[in-house]
């Protein structure tokens, strides 16, 4: 029999995106967990024990310099991703970079330019795109099975009781529902539709740190296509999304953290559920096994998550939040 050819995999970040994401990659048989990088030695050792990592780096520039990595898993803040993946790339290591792949568009352009001049497969991580419920979703609306779409909705919202300087509400680390939530919906409808809009309003609230605890966006798209959006980090509400077409729609519930259900309405009446379950509950496993299925391929991105419509997106995002006076410290 012959032996599975592993893709070595490091991990830059110790926090608790980068520990689920090792526990994704530690069920798959055809992945390699060998190395992660910290910023300190400490915290690289423990993350290192407690996830069955090979080896421990002690500062990101030593991970990305480890010749026996494949490519290197980001889960750091949003404001480090274009450092830290600027570092990893330039030392030829492919890289998956958590969302939003940056802070704003001018660094998007800037980290595809050096992944296309290096010639280093980059993909923003995204779990929609991956997860098997979502393809079969694409198929419906591709096959025509709602006729032509004319709307999305989508919420993804949670309410989290976070200290003031945590990451998610902290503006100097790109906190806020925007970069931490409202990124699945827009890049929802930008799936879906598979365009970026002619136009984009929103509207938000500013906490006393100047980040955005909710908020919702409008966007028109060339053929009168309209989504709506809405996506917060302070209130509860169902997450999930509809596809309107002329036909019928389409529910899907929770797309953006576990999705495994899906209903096809036709005539207001339930006609087709799917339901898919995710692997172990982690659906990280998705946008792994998409990773390593590109790298074998020798491509150099993902048709299924392409570096120009992230690049879109972020435009998408910057267009929101200039009215609302929202401003990260990487804008300049």
């Amino acid at each position: 029999m012959n032996e599975i050819q592993k893709t070595r995999w490091g991990i830059l970040s110790t926090g608790h995106i980068a520990g689920r994401f090792a526990e994704a990659l530690n069920q798959l048989p055809d992945a390699e967990l060998a190395a992660v990088g910290s910023r300190d030695q400490s915290t690289a050792d423990a993350f290192a024990a407690k996830h069955c990592v090979s080896r421990a780096h002690a500062s990101y520039e030593s991970l990305a310099a480890d010749p026996d990595l494949d490519v290197i898993y980001i889960g750091t803040p949003h404001t480090f991703h274009l450092e830290n993946a600027t570092t990893c790339l330039r030392a030829g290591k492919a890289v998956l970079c958590e969302k939003a792949l940056t802070i704003n568009a001018a660094e998007a352009v800037e980290m595809v330019r050096i992944a296309r001049e290096k010639q280093v497969f980059l993909m923003e991580a995204m779990i929609p795109r991956h997860v098997p419920l979502m393809k079969q979703v694409l198929a419906w609306v591709r096959t025509g099975r709602i006729g032509e779409v004319r709307m999305v909705k989508a919420s993804r919202c949670a309410r989290g009781d976070f200290a003031p300087q945590a990451r998610q509400m902290n503006p100097a680390l790109g906190g806020g529902s925007l970069l931490d939530v409202g990124v699945y919906v827009i890049s929802f409808a930008s799936m879906i539709l598979g365009k970026s809009p002619i136009d984009a309003l929103g509207m938000t609230h500013l906490d006393s740190l100047g980040s955005d605890e909710q908020g919702v966006a409008l966007l028109k798209y060339d053929q009168g296509e309209i989504a709506n959006l809405t996506f917060s980090l302070r209130t509860h509400a169902v997450s999930d999304a509809y596809i309107l077409g002329t036909e019928g729609y389409i529910k899907i519930d929770d797309p953006f953290q576990v999705p495994t259900r899906a209903t096809l309405f036709l005539d207001k009446e339930a006609v087709e559920v799917l339901e898919e379950p995710i692997v172990d509950g982690n659906a990280l496993i998705y946008e792994a096994q998409e990773t390593m299925r590109c790298l074998r391929a020798g491509m150099l991105e993902s048709p299924l998550m392409p570096l120009d419509e992230s690049i879109e997106i972020m435009r998408t995002m910057d267009t929101l939040r200039q009215p609302w006076g929202l401003r990260y410290s990487n804008d300049g």
